[in-house]
């Protein structure tokens, strides 16, 4: 099984005729996902060739959604197009949306977070600012590499897309069974605790490991959510140990107020329901690598 996207979701790419777009929908069919077609108003009508394979390119979501049985979209618009392509998605209630787009302003992203709630949360929104999901031998919707990992008993949910790609190079001998980039800005839709129930409920995947990151308190809520919900084993990293006390570091999200949100206090509260944390990806890694032998 994988979590969220599996061998039969059918991919739609919002913004498939721009430059990130389309290099990115030839690395995903490459890596076997099902992409039925992309989605620009301007060139509806018209077909895009990816090395052989001829896409249609639709006038929304919605009718590509009538047309290819789509259920999964990702999003590659520019930040300034951003909300408005996600809200189409969304009124469009197709079932996964995965905002890639890095620099969407804050107040867009809560905006179009807000309308998903309000209009019954029909569809499921990663990012943005994420590398997006991939299940491992079964379909692969964003930028993280399909080469890197095969299908295996982990669950991953990670802030950081290189720590992602780390963490599964780190356990290819062991597998994924969905690795999920959930991004790093301060309001993003699926959080920790969306990917940690959902890899709980998956009766494939038989540990997980968490990534975050210093700033906020994403990850003491999540350890609170481990304590009562998760039964499974967790392995931990928070990145940014070294970070000099009072600098702003790497994404959006990750600033720190006084003493809380640290990389310190983020692993004292995973450690206190019983996470593993390590204090380098790669002893990350190796715990979990015990872990699941010892299963």
């Amino acid at each position: 099984m994988a979590v969220w996207l599996t061998e039969s979701s059918k991919v739609i790419v919002q913004g498939m005729t721009g430059a990130e777009g389309s290099k990115h929908t030839r690395r995903m069919l490459a890596a076997g996902t099902d992409v039925v077609g992309g989605v620009n108003p301007r060139k509806a009508g018209q077909q895009v060739d990816f090395d052989g394979t001829k896409l249609p390119v639709f006038a929304s979501v919605a009718e590509a959604m009538e047309q290819t049985g789509a259920d999964t979209s990702v999003i590659f618009v520019p930040p300034a197009g951003t909300k408005s392509a996600a809200i189409e998605a969304i009124d469009a209630q197709i079932p996964l949306a995965v905002v890639i787009t890095e620099g969407v302003p804050v107040h867009d992203t809560a905006a179009f977070w807000a309308h998903a709630r309000a209009t019954g949360g029909k569809t499921r929104i990663i990012g943005p600012n994420c590398p997006g999901i991939a299940s491992p031998g079964k379909s692969n919707a964003g930028i993280i590499p399909a080469d890197i990992t095969g299908p295996g008993r982990i669950g991953l949910v990670s802030k950081s897309g290189t720590l992602t790609y780390q963490m599964m190079y780190e356990l290819r001998d062991i597998g994924f069974s969905t690795c999920i980039g959930i991004g790093g800005d301060p309001v993003i839709g699926t959080t920790h605790i969306d990917a940690l129930a959902a890899f709980e409920a998956d009766p494939e995947t038989a540990a997980i490991v968490m990534i975050g990151e210093i700033g906020g308190d994403a990850e003491e809520r999540a350890a609170d959510f481990i304590r009562s919900n998760v039964r499974k084993p967790v392995v931990g990293y928070i990145a940014g140990f070294t970070a000099p006390p009072g600098k702003t570091m790497g994404h959006a999200g990750a600033i720190i107020s006084g003493s809380a949100g640290t990389a310190d206090a983020k692993k004292t509260a995973l450690e206190a329901v019983g996470v593993r944390v390590g204090k380098t990806p790669t002893e990350t890694a190796n715990l979990m690598r015990d872990l699941v032998n010892a299963l």
